[in-house]
């Protein structure tokens, strides 16, 4: 991969979608307009989104430009993870040896069911009433 090459991967996770643009470089990350630490303030978010680099060895090679919208904050970074770890078996298929069992390449499914009409909620029914 030449310093003018950019691998692009999409990662989702609920409603959550994140693009992500990895060129090399110094491992300079921004997500939305902000740096990292300043976009995820709290240690365990900035560690799920860390986590693809360490697992391959690879901290601080690649520079990272996020597009992320929808969700919250714990459902953005785990679509960030997501998409950085597609985008690395891009680079090398053989980091995907690495990354595969770690479960970062597994889209989350699980998402919030639907309110039903003429019910309270997805699953709750109005209280019944004999008389």
């Amino acid at each position: 991969m030449t310093a003018t090459t950019t691998q692009s991967a999409t990662g989702r996770r609920k409603t959550a979608v994140a693009r992500v643009w990895m060129t090399e470089g110094t491992g300079q990350i921004t997500i939305n307009s902000r740096t990292f630490e300043e976009y995820l303030p709290t240690i365990e978010l900035q560690n799920a989104v860390l986590a693809p680099f360490l697992a391959v060895s690879l901290s601080n090679k690649f520079d990272l430009n996020v597009v992320v919208k929808g969700g919250g904050k714990q459902a953005q970074a785990i679509a960030i993870r997501h998409a950085i770890s597609r985008s690395l078996t891009q680079v090398d298929p053989e980091h995907r040896k690495v990354i595969k069992p770690l479960g970062f390449l597994t889209r989350d499914p699980r998402m919030k069911e639907r309110k039903k009409p003429g019910q309270p909620g997805a699953r709750a029914r109005f209280q019944f009433s004999k008389r």
